[in-house]
């Protein structure tokens, strides 16, 4: 398994990219199935909160939710065709697929948290084995 440590930044250009990408794949495979979409959400969401390094342990939480509604450009029924057409399909999709949203959101959020709490024993552990000055 690879282990990458992203930065912040890095962290929502690889979720956003992702999802992008699936759902551009999703598009052309699935017919642009909101509800696939959303299934795919949720492992892309575990491993931004997994690779995102120590220090911006807080940004996974955040960008998720970014990542999913830029993902869904391609997904999203576009009506007429025009800007607004494709607007109104986002809003849609995001209305309709909250559930999804939510569900991954709440993954991210509840690994970040585990990681913090890991590495706030750790380090309280090694303060405790270091001796005195």
């Amino acid at each position: 398994m690879p282990n990458p440590r992203l930065t912040g930044l890095g962290s929502g250009l690889f979720c956003a990219a992702v999802m992008t990408l699936l759902g551009f794949l999703d598009e052309l495979l699935f017919g642009a199935s909101l509800t696939a979409y959303g299934v795919l959400f949720v492992p892309v969401s575990l491993l931004t909160a997994l690779w995102v390094r120590r220090g911006d342990l807080l940004t996974a939480p955040v960008v998720v939710p970014i990542a999913f509604a830029v993902g869904l450009v391609p997904v999203a029924e576009s009506g007429d065709g025009g800007l607004g057409g494709r607007l109104m399909g986002i809003v849609t999709a995001l209305a309709t697929e909250a559930g999804w949203l939510y569900g991954g959101t709440l993954v991210a959020g509840s690994t970040v948290i585990v990681r913090r709490i890991r590495l706030m024993r750790r380090r309280a552990a090694a303060a405790r084995n270091r001796p005195p000055a």
